[in-house]
């Protein structure tokens, strides 16, 4: 039996998208080029294995590209293809109804800070 979800376009980009580390990645590099340790400093929590995974997933699919200079010590930059800054609509709608109909409480923020 054949899987219509694999059909939907949907369900395809769910799939490619359906974490939060690659969301966040992907809003980070939208303002531009990052280092590894840029991205990891600015998602806060994730381990640099889990970073490093994700980003070689966004990368197989086309969405980054990866770009080792030669220099010592060496350095490397993430920055968006094509493919991946035409993922900026559905970023910033998530965002627009995050800020809209998600609020954050006060004692969640006071928390946060602790």
């Amino acid at each position: 039996m054949v899987q219509t979800q694999n059909f939907c376009p949907i369900a395809r980009t769910a799939g490619l998208l359906g974490d939060t580390w690659t969301l966040l990645i992907v809003r980070d590099l939208m303002s531009g080029a990052k280092r590894f340790g840029q991205l990891q400093e600015s998602l806060g929590h994730v381990s640099p294995k889990t970073l490093s995974h994700r980003l070689k997933v966004l990368e197989n699919a086309n969405l980054l590209t990866r770009t080792a200079f030669s220099e010592i010590p060496p350095r490397v930059e993430y920055s968006l293809t094509e493919k991946g800054e035409a993922l900026s609509g559905i970023i910033q709608a998530m965002a627009d109804f995050g800020e809209r109909f998600l609020p954050v409480e006060e004692e969640l923020l006071l928390a946060v800070g602790d």
